[in-house]
């Protein structure tokens, strides 16, 4: 039985897509996770703090399973170059994004300690050291997929993985294309968990 399900491609690799298609698949979905309570809600989580956490939360959540997703350099740059330049001001210290995001960006992506972050061939070194670490770390363990969300029939490739069984070929719905980034803000599905979730646990889910 899943446990949890960690998404940690990086943002703009189809996480938004992911956790929609789930949503509808009946997974209770945070596409961002913030709280203690969050995390004790949810069965999937992608993006923050995933792509940068997902070593604690492999000790935090033991016999959980993690996807990586692919995506074309060639694509993937100048998209992510766009969200990166949108983000900018509130990824700075000064800036109102949550704390967490700013951590997990900045440390991902070297803005505030690179001359150039935004150069292709910068962003190309990023892209390609998250992939090596993150195949390091799972290198010979059986909880990590590797997924290209464009391909026919990822979707029914993930569902098996995750243990729901389907010999229908599915695809992922294609969502946040070109410059759009809030598609996962207008969902709205009683499966989809708030990412600062208010309860007893309501407080951060890692001490920073």
């Amino acid at each position: 039985m899943l446990n949890k399900l960690f998404v940690i491609g990086l943002p703009r690799t189809g996480t938004t897509s992911l956790c929609a298609a789930l949503l509808a698949h009946d997974f209770k979905v945070a596409h961002t996770a913030y709280t203690r309570q969050t995390f004790e809600l949810a069965e999937v989580f992608a993006d923050t703090p995933c792509f940068s956490d997902y070593q604690q939360l492999d000790h935090l959540f033991p016999g959980s399973q993690f996807v990586y997703l692919d995506r074309d350099l060639s694509a993937w740059v100048p998209s992510v170059r766009k969200l990166l330049i949108k983000m900018h001001s509130n990824l700075s210290p000064s800036g109102h994004f949550n704390p967490i995001i700013k951590r997990c960006f900045n440390e991902t992506f070297g803005l505030l300690t690179h001359n150039e972050p935004l150069s292709t061939s910068h962003l190309t070194h990023c892209h390609q050291q998250h992939q090596q670490q993150v195949f390091d770390y799972f290198a010979g363990r059986d909880d990590l997929l590797r997924l290209d969300i464009s391909q026919a029939g990822s979707l029914t490739g993930l569902l098996n993985f995750m243990g729901k069984t389907t010999d229908q070929p599915l695809d992922f719905p294609h969502l946040n294309g070109g410059n759009k980034v809030s598609a996962w803000r207008n969902i709205k599905h009683p499966n989809k968990v708030n990412s600062s979730a208010s309860g007893p646990q309501r407080r951060r889910f890692f001490d920073y």
